[in-house]
């Protein structure tokens, strides 16, 4: 096995890659789970500078939680407010205020660090 060394390139991106999943399900403790987990430390490195995910959007954070919990907008009114409020912050033309990104933390689980971004669908 060559040395492991940092991932500069999208080459040594791709070969690391490719190495990990010829190591893949190696067993922990072991030279080549040691090595698995170098490399995956490596490759996230790497992804986190050069592929960098944009965190979602606040409105879409609630819709897919929404969906996720099978929930509908009248299930909100006691987070968000109004049937009117609702549809103003889902349509957006109205933001979230403090005390709906604290509830709708508390009650739903989305990180306030997502509610308390602009959203994009937001109207100007």
């Amino acid at each position: 096995m060559a040395a492991v060394r940092p991932i500069r390139t999208e080459t040594d991106y791709e070969a690391a890659l490719a190495e990990v999943e010829t190591l893949w399900g190696a067993k922990a403790g072991t030279p080549k789970g040691d090595r698995l987990d170098v490399l995956a430390t490596l490759i996230d490195a790497y992804e986190k500078e050069h592929c960098p995910m944009d965190q979602p959007d606040p409105i879409e954070a609630i819709k897919f939680r929404m969906e996720q919990q099978g929930l509908t907008r009248r299930d909100l009114e006691g987070i968000i407010g109004t049937r009117t409020r609702i549809a103003e912050v889902l349509n957006g033309r109205r933001g979230l205020s403090i005390a709906m990104i604290r509830r709708l933390n508390e009650r739903l689980g989305i990180p306030a660090d997502i509610l308390i971004r602009p959203s994009r669908k937001r109207a100007a």
